[in-house]
């Protein structure tokens, strides 16, 4: 219950510390209200170039054309596709011919990619690390699918561009639907 105190009615705060708690508070609500510190260092324009080449390369696999999105070595790969660890001097050549089996094994078709913000950005001197959630959609032997994921790079720069130096790909929930 409330209790009166007639000393509370006619007491006065002082006017600088009127002034430092409305600072103060005006500095809390503006921490309060400010983005999450992971959105605020995101991977640059030059960093997302390899990734995107490499989104294309996937929606449509050339033919007869190599990755070239790929660091020059030292590149390793984790993928939900046999034989899932590509790593090596052969690591490119193993993963393309890889990947190029499962897109037909599973009729592959109007392949859609959509990224949130990147999480957990990086950068080491020539190395860049984030791990993007991202949704992959389209067409598998005709039906319909969603495959939810975390898709974490690590970048090298090399002769003045950005490459992918190793990647791992995992899925963390899948829908398909019959048309």
């Amino acid at each position: 219950m409330h209790q009166n105190d007639s000393r509370s009615c006619c007491s006065r705060t002082p006017v600088a510390r009127r002034r430092a708690t409305g600072l103060g508070g005006l500095f809390l609500l503006c921490l309060a209200l400010a983005p999450p510190a992971w959105s605020a260092a995101q991977p640059t324009e030059a960093m997302w170039t390899p990734v995107r080449e490499l989104v294309a390369y996937m929606k449509s696999p050339p033919k007869g054309a190599e990755p070239a999105m790929f660091a020059g070595s030292g590149v390793c790969i984790v993928e939900n596709f046999a034989p899932f660890v590509f790593c090596g001097a052969d690591a490119v050549r193993a993963w393309d011919s890889g990947f190029r089996a499962h897109y037909a094994q599973e009729g592959l078709s109007v392949l859609s990619v959509r990224f949130g913000a990147a999480h957990d950005f990086t950068l080491a001197a020539d190395r860049a690390y984030f791990s993007l959630p991202t949704t992959w959609s389209g067409m598998t032997q005709g039906h319909r699918f969603e495959e939810h994921g975390a898709w974490a790079f690590v970048l090298t720069r090399e002769d003045d561009a950005w490459r992918v130096l190793a990647y791992g790909w995992g899925v963390t929930r899948y829908t398909e639907s019959r048309r």
